[in-house]
């Protein structure tokens, strides 16, 4: 039986949200192949099963309990924002030649990355939003960028998720308080073109034994945006799966999220979302650990698509690409 180890947690304002996911990824474990170790990352250390257990020896990747040494032989990372999903965990994981459930290091930090990403994305023929990077400390013109961006425009962190502090500006005004808002999450920050549209998202998942682009689903917040209380806070937006979207843009979305999963080297599961306007595709970004609460987007799609998160899970951790 192998030892997974359920990573969780993580540096980040997301750090509620990944409790919650872990939960159920521990839940839906195939209890009869797997023993499930959920394990606490935090910047003081890493806790089996929370801050109050054992903590974790990274030199070998287990624990030693009973004065019994107990390996770990696979990492299902459900740390969403730093370092689970910015390449760092990836990175150890890989260097420690344990298996683990998201993409390549590299992978990672590079879609972690919103501005970079796009810059990746360019040859493809996804459409991308007009953006423009500002780093901390350094000084721009905020008039020459919504110049090129215009108003209204979002302001994001440009390493970071789940919207915490994006803000949408309407005005010139409201452009300074919006950036110092997003440095408090990050060192950089993306000012992005406002597309109207309708916004939809598409998971993707491939391994040797599954590969599926999983059906659609359309997103309609009850509020300006799909911002972090949109997202978690029950009511707040409604989600349509699969999306009430025209047939040959369904099947354009779900072949352009294919295109790009092949593209960067993803690996697991992935969830890419996008924006449509006037029957035209924007990419927004893409999220190499989606949630994986009840309540998320990537498990509602796998109910639609007809598999259940056991099986799913078990695919992926037994992928024979995961090293």
């Amino acid at each position: 039986m192998k030892n997974i180890a359920v990573l969780y947690g993580g540096f980040s304002s997301e750090f509620e949200i990944s409790v919650k996911s872990s939960k159920q990824i521990c839940n839906w474990i195939d209890k009869n192949r797997y023993q499930e170790f959920p394990v606490l990352v935090r910047p003081d250390g890493w806790f089996y099963p929370d801050e109050n257990g054992i903590e974790v020896d990274k030199s070998f990747f287990g624990i030693i309990q009973n004065n019994e040494k107990i390996h770990f032989d696979y990492a299902y990372i459900i740390i969403h924002g730093s370092p689970g999903e910015n390449g760092l965990l990836p990175g150890y994981l890989e260097m420690m030649q344990i298996p683990h459930s998201t993409c390549p290091s590299l992978v990672s930090a590079l879609t972690f990355n919103k501005y970079f990403c796009k810059l990746a994305l360019r040859d493809l023929p996804v459409n991308l939003a007009k953006s423009v990077l500002i780093r901390k400390n350094e000084t721009s013109d905020t008039q020459q960028i919504l110049r090129y961006v215009g108003l209204p425009c979002f302001v994001k962190p440009n390493n970071g998720g789940s919207s915490c502090g994006t803000s949408k500006v309407k005005s010139i005004e409201d452009l300074t308080p919006a950036i110092e808002l997003a440095f408090k999450e990050d060192t950089e920050v993306i000012i992005e073109e406002f597309i109207q549209g309708t916004e939809i998202s598409c998971g993707v998942v491939k391994t040797s034994s599954f590969s599926a682009v999983l059906p659609i689903t359309e997103i309609v917040p009850k509020k300006e945006f799909f911002d972090y209380e949109a997202k978690y806070t029950p009511g707040m937006s409604e989600e349509i799966t699969p999306a009430r979207i025209s047939k040959s843009m369904y099947e354009l979305c779900q072949q352009y999220t294919s295109q790009i999963y092949d593209f960067l080297g993803c690996k697991g599961i992935v969830r890419i979302d996008y924006i449509i306007r006037n029957e035209m595709l924007y990419f927004l970004e893409i999220n190499t650990v989606p949630g994986m609460s009840e309540a998320s987007i990537v498990p509602q799609q796998a109910r639609h698509y007809g598999i259940a998160m056991t099986d799913l899970l078990t695919a992926i951790i037994e992928d024979n690409k995961s090293i």
